[in-house]
């Protein structure tokens, strides 16, 4: 059985349900973006939504994905940085309780935390405050921690540090390891866009994106050109293209793959809950359009809930139905 290992931002996520985007335009938060925020302004949103509904769970787009493989059953493991503080101890016993071993530093500062405001049509705008999540760096990464595992999933929103993806690339590489990166949000991929293009070709193998985040990286509003696009810089490229699906390029072979009948609730985690089916496919030795079902799968049944955790009446379902 493959092990699988995440990095990236650990933060606990507020799921707040907004009754109309006045919020969003009043905070200048372009819908569908991700946008990092100050503390203030987190206290600020808070009271702006005080009177809305809201839900709260651990999270961070690459500690959802390893959520999701842990609960497809394969062994995995996380990297991320947390205050030494009532959230950073929620954080790391929520890892644990779901068999995923925690490889958290510690720090002064105050534990991450993001806020998901949720449109009334499902659509997710995200306002992070990293805290002590930002101060993961290369010199606190240890290349024996990457010993023993087969796969490295990169949260994209790491690449706004270059020198913290480059050492673990490095490490990656010493262990063996296949990597993949979801490239998180369109703004993230504009502002690192020369980065991108310089570290995928010879280090990452499987690129995930969006629709949004494949016209940034590559300026193709068509997301199957786009796909080819991205798709010439590594072995398998994946664009999600909402409820129309996915398309799939590997070793230049492509595949479209639907989507399951669902009724949408909250899209909050849909892309991480995606990457952990594709990726449980893979280390499976699936075929591709395979994995991509098993992604539609997981990103079908995670936005019929709040927030991006799947609940264990979904799980039996996912479980019964996998090997169909």
């Amino acid at each position: 059985m493959k092990n699988i290992l995440g990095i990236g931002n650990a933060l606990v996520d507020a799921i707040i349900f907004l009754k109309n985007d006045e919020v969003l335009q009043n905070f200048s938060l372009p819908r569908g973006s991700m946008q990092l925020v100050d503390a203030d302004t987190v206290i600020r949103i808070e009271k702006a939504t005080s009177d809305c509904k809201t839900h709260m769970s651990s999270g961070g787009s690459a500690a959802n994905t390893i959520h999701g493989l842990a609960g497809l059953g394969l062994p995995t493991g996380f990297i991320g940085a947390v205050g030494k503080d009532e959230l950073g101890r929620f954080f790391r016993e929520d890892m644990r309780k779901q068999g995923i071993t925690p490889m958290l530093a510690e720090s002064d500062s105050i534990t991450g935390s993001s806020r998901a405001l949720v449109s009334p049509d499902g659509e997710r705008t995200m306002a992070t405050f990293l805290g002590a999540a930002v101060e993961l760096s290369a010199d606190l990464l240890d290349q024996n921690t990457f010993s023993g595992y087969d796969h490295l999933h990169i949260e994209g929103y790491l690449v706004l540090n270059h020198d913290l993806v480059e050492k673990a690339l490095l490490y990656a590489g010493k262990a063996g390891m296949t990597v993949s990166l979801d490239l998180a949000s369109y703004n993230v991929v504009e502002a690192n866009l020369a980065f991108l293009k310089r570290i995928i070709p010879g280090s990452i193998q499987v690129v995930f994106a969006n629709e949004e985040e494949a016209r940034a990286f590559t300026a193709e509003s068509d997301p199957h050109k786009a796909l080819d696009d991205i798709a010439s810089l590594c072995d398998t490229a994946v664009v999600k293209i909402g409820d129309k699906g996915s398309l799939i390029s590997h070793l230049g072979k492509k595949y479209e793959v639907g989507v399951i009948p669902v009724q949408c609730l909250d899209t909050t985690g849909a892309g991480d809950l995606y990457a952990s089916g594709y990726l449980y496919g893979m280390v499976n030795d699936l075929s591709p359009d395979e994995c991509g079902k098993l992604g539609a799968l997981l990103a079908g049944k995670v936005i019929e809930e709040a927030g991006a955790k799947i609940c264990a009446a979904s799980w039996e379902y996912i479980h019964e139905n996998i090997g169909s």
